[in-house]
């Protein structure tokens, strides 16, 4: 099976995660695509791999010759973005971009333009995979996954690759920010690891945001309509109020770079109660603190302003900046810069805009960057990937995999 193949066997299940469910995985239907990739392990000769408890799969190829370097682990999530749907989705191939606009669904008006996403002028003559517009693609994190079992594929087809350790790992709900809740960093044994759920594969990423949720509950005073004069409180306009007086230019569609921002991403009200969802994010970690005092700032002015704890603000962390952890570790940066070059591609850091299964991965012992996949506009119907990059990208793993026996 090429790599191409396998992607599009990955992207046919519906692995899309729940952040309102208390399971493990948060939803069930993760656990089919595990249970495809711990098969599919095991026909290649990863006599090891399994499936855990908590929905993630792991295995071992390995260490083959005389010198062996430090274990090295490669990790990709198997789960798709609650933002939009991954139920029945429907590819459409594209060989030999040649820089033009693609339609994705004429009946929806949905175009992937080149002057609304310039960065398809970087893949001009790639062969890319998008969506047909009514669901994302599942690049996001599916193309990681293929890679890394085609890496291992090759590996298994060429016994004279000598190699370390090489420890392989599929998560679940990494888009609902549990995907290492369980993760078993012991029994995982590697020394450090990539992940492999980025963008453009000349990119890596060792720096992510800080990471907070912030729920706000909002309890008026429902009153009749017909006598509500100086007794109604509707909370819904009391979540207006609430959100304007968070900074308007601190939203995402306002920041870039190594920017933060309050989204917005939920919101469900009556005039008795309104709730809303934040997420809340920072790179730098002094920042992201002072953007979650707000919101109780906020909620404390309100309060006061209405005369009764109307306003109740409960702020969770989910995962902190992993820069200052791989500082200490900046072989693993260097190595994977240095396959990139050898490969071909000339490399360059860049802040991660989000966050990965590595930085958790990283604050609990395994320092962990990220690594690309191709993709493009994750989480939405514009969704794509480009599987010339995808191949490109098992070139570099196995050279990260040959230079580390160097190390």
């Amino acid at each position: 099976m090429n790599i191409e193949e396998r992607f599009l066997k990955y992207i046919s299940f519906d692995t899309q995660s729940d952040p309102q469910s208390s399971t493990t995985p948060s939803s069930m239907k993760q656990l089919e695509l595990g249970k495809y990739l711990v098969e599919e392990m095991k026909k290649i000769g990863i006599e090891d791999a399994r499936l855990d408890q908590s929905g993630i799969v792991y295995g071992t190829i390995p260490a083959r010759g005389e010198h062996h370097g430090p274990a090295i682990g490669f990790v990709a999530h198997m789960d798709t973005s609650p933002d939009a749907s991954g139920q029945n989705v429907k590819p459409q191939v594209i060989r030999d971009y040649q820089g033009d606009t693609i339609c994705l669904n004429q009946e929806k008006n949905l175009y992937l333009d080149p002057h609304e996403f310039p960065e398809l002028l970087n893949v001009i003559h790639h062969d890319l995979i998008t969506t047909d517009g009514t669901t994302l693609l599942g690049a996001d994190d599916k193309a990681g996954v293929a890679i890394i079992m085609s890496m291992a594929e090759y590996l298994y087809h060429h016994p004279e690759f000598n190699h370390s350790d090489i420890k392989i790992a599929f998560t679940p709900d990494e888009e609902v920010g549990r995907g290492t809740e369980n993760f078993d960093i012991d029994g995982f044994k590697a020394d450090y690891a990539y992940t492999i759920d980025g963008g453009n594969i000349a990119e890596i990423e060792y720096e992510n945001f800080n990471a907070f949720s912030a729920v706000v509950e909002i309890t008026g005073k429902s009153i009749h309509p017909g006598s509500a004069k100086n007794a109604m409180i509707n909370s819904i306009h009391i979540a207006q109020e609430f959100d304007a007086m968070l900074p308007v230019h601190a939203r995402p569609e306002y920041t870039e770079g190594y920017e933060g921002f309050n989204h917005l991403e939920n919101i469900q009200g009556k005039c008795e109660k309104t709730v809303m969802e934040y997420i809340i994010r920072n790179h730098d970690l002094t920042l992201a603190k002072k953007q979650c005092q707000d919101f109780e700032n906020i909620a404390a002015f309100l309060n006061q302003k209405y005369g009764y704890p109307m306003v109740k603000v409960t702020i969770e962390q989910s995962y902190l900046n992993m820069r200052e952890h791989i500082e200490q570790h900046m072989y693993i940066e260097d190595n994977a810069m240095a396959a990139m070059k050898e490969c071909g591609i000339e490399p360059y850091a860049v802040p991660i805009r989000g966050g990965t299964d590595g930085a958790n991965l990283t604050y609990m012992g395994l320092p962990c960057p990220n690594l690309g996949t191709g993709g493009y506009n994750f989480h939405g119907p514009f969704e794509y990937v480009s599987i010339t990059m995808m191949k490109k990208q098992v070139e570099v793993l196995l050279k990260i995999i040959e230079r580390n026996e160097v190390m």
